[in-house]
């Protein structure tokens, strides 16, 4: 079977460590036992560290955010995006994901962000949340 190509979005990623159990940790777990390829570019990283630097985080402590990030960089594929988008009006930078996504060649964009799900599809990826993606590659 192949690997399906994902850019999770930040909140997934949070959300993975975070929570112990639930969907975003299942597909974080995936990753981490190479049965999914995550797919991020160098500001998708630096919105994830910004966002866990943040004083309702501070439960994680500068390690683990480092050692999360660190792993995350490690076994990703990085992708530096040579388009800038203007699809998503309402909240602009959500066009950094599609923008990972499209130079990417993602299958999917894994998500629970409203903006990002109004779309549905972007080129030929599919945009959709956790328990969906788990239901289409997983069962």
């Amino acid at each position: 079977m192949k690997r399906p190509k994902v850019v999770p979005d930040t909140n997934i990623l949070i959300s993975s460590l975070i929570l112990k159990s639930g969907k975003p940790r299942e597909i974080f777990n995936k990753f981490l036992n190479g049965e999914i390829i995550f797919i991020l570019s160098n500001e998708l990283l630096e919105e994830l560290n910004d966002v866990l630097s943040r004083p309702k985080f501070n439960l994680i402590t500068k390690e683990e955010r480092t050692e999360f990030i660190n792993n995350i960089k490690e076994f990703s594929q990085l992708v530096n995006p040579n388009q800038k988008l203007n699809i998503i009006l309402k909240d602009s930078s959500d066009n950094k994901v599609l923008e990972a996504a499209y130079e990417g060649k993602a299958d999917y964009i894994i998500t629970g962000d409203e903006h990002l799900l109004e779309l549905k599809k972007f080129n030929e990826i599919k945009i959709i949340n956790p328990k969906e993606f788990l239901e289409i590659n997983f069962n």
